[in-house]
């Protein structure tokens, strides 16, 4: 087998958590594998390239000075241009539909160096979500290998009239992090994991007793009156049942953050009481809070995969979503911001224990927790007598 260099291009939260497992799988298979921060992400970045043991090779200090998406992405082509020529790469990976892995694309197709795309041929059909609906399709036409999570997304590319035979379906590495991750915590959870805030652990021994619903919502789509209803859903949820309490990690956008406190403050103490907003959580304590959890409330595509994973029921805060795979399957349901909507499937979950087994799904149709593997086979294939194997 001859080693190559693979440069992974991660920027945000979901890559780093998607791309672990394919890093170590490559790694495992006695290739070089490094890694360009590219700092769209920063807050939360660094602890979980320490929680999955892989430091970044480059850290791109971006110094943003505007929110706007072409200082952004000229931000990003400037810094991993430079990166790039740094590592000299035979390959570059990158996941999803961020401008970091757009822009990484990019980078690779200027340079003549072939791009393989995680998570390939996710699509709603539809401007949104923005701008990473036009992202996904860009890097489409951008990459040499695609490998896309389900059978949908693999059609979506044959649509698109991507060649098929670089097109690869293997599931999707969210849930090789995910099992992982939840194995690795099994003898620390809940109120003995350090990962979780102290004031989250609190709140649990508060409510030993009591359903957790696991609420987050973060989507651009959902900024003002969306989140604004969403948040008093999840009032009148806890107000409905009063054997149930919130977790709620508020995105840190000072607006989102703004209106989801302004709503929960304006609610009755014993309401208020019953709902713990937090600060974003680190991964194991995220992941932590889905395997406890009776269901979740999320406008977050990696949460209704991760949720899938521990088959918790998925409301989707959402009036269509990418992942139409877990809503077909029946572990999820579309219930938009509607307050009504929301708080009635919220309801049926809490009382209707026939109706909340079904949305229970005994297999996550994103993967059975071997797709990290599987991608490290074909771009780093074994050879035997000079012929290729695990193809």
């Amino acid at each position: 087998m001859s080693k190559k260099t693979f440069l992974t291009c991660l920027g945000t939260r979901p890559e780093i958590i998607k791309m672990a497992p394919v890093y170590k799988a490559l790694q495992a298979r006695g290739q070089h594998v490094k890694i360009i921060h590219t700092g769209q992400h920063e807050a939360v970045a660094h602890e979980l390239y320490r929680f999955f043991d892989m430091p970044p090779d480059i850290v791109i200090n971006l110094q943003r000075k505007s929110p706007a998406l072409a200082h952004l992405t000229s931000a990003l082509t400037d810094g991993l241009a430079e990166a790039v020529k740094a590592l000299q790469p035979d390959v570059i990976l990158v996941q999803g539909d961020t401008s970091s892995a757009f822009v990484g694309a990019l980078t690779g197709y200027y340079d003549d160096i072939p791009v393989a795309h995680v998570e390939a041929g996710l699509r709603t059909h539809q401007r949104d979500p923005f701008p990473e609906e036009k992202n996904r399709e860009l890097i489409g036409r951008l990459a040499h290998w695609h490998f896309p999570p389900t059978e949908q997304a693999r059609e979506n590319l044959r649509m698109e009239n991507i060649a098929t035979d670089h097109i690869y379906m293997v599931g999707n590495t969210v849930i090789d992090a995910a099992l992982w991750t939840r194995d690795r915590l099994q003898n620390v959870s809940g109120e003995n994991n350090l990962a979780i805030p102290e004031n989250v652990r609190h709140f649990l021994r508060q409510h030993r007793e009591d359903r957790l619903i696991l609420i987050t919502a973060h989507r651009r789509e959902n900024w003002g009156a969306p989140i604004r209803q969403i948040a008093r859903a999840a009032g009148a949820i806890v107000a409905q049942h009063d054997d149930v309490v919130v977790v709620w990690p508020v995105h840190p956008n000072p607006a989102v953050r703004s209106d989801v406190e302004h709503e929960i403050s304006a609610l009755p103490s014993g309401i208020r009481e019953r709902i713990c907003l937090t600060d974003p959580l680190d991964y194991p304590a995220l992941i932590d809070l889905l395997v406890r959890c009776h269901f979740t409330l999320t406008d977050s595509g990696g949460i209704q995969e991760e949720a899938s994973a521990f088959a918790k029921p998925v409301l989707i805060a959402r009036t269509g979503t990418e992942r139409q795979e877990l809503v077909n399957a029946g572990g999820a349901l579309l219930v938009g911001t509607d307050v009504n909507e929301i708080c009635r499937q919220a309801h049926v979950l809490l009382e209707d224990t026939t109706a909340y087994r079904r949305m229970q799904v005994r297999q996550s149709p994103f993967g059975d927790g071997h797709a990290a593997q599987r991608i490290a086979a074909i771009l780093a294939p074994a050879r035997s007598h000079g012929v290729e194997i695990d193809r």
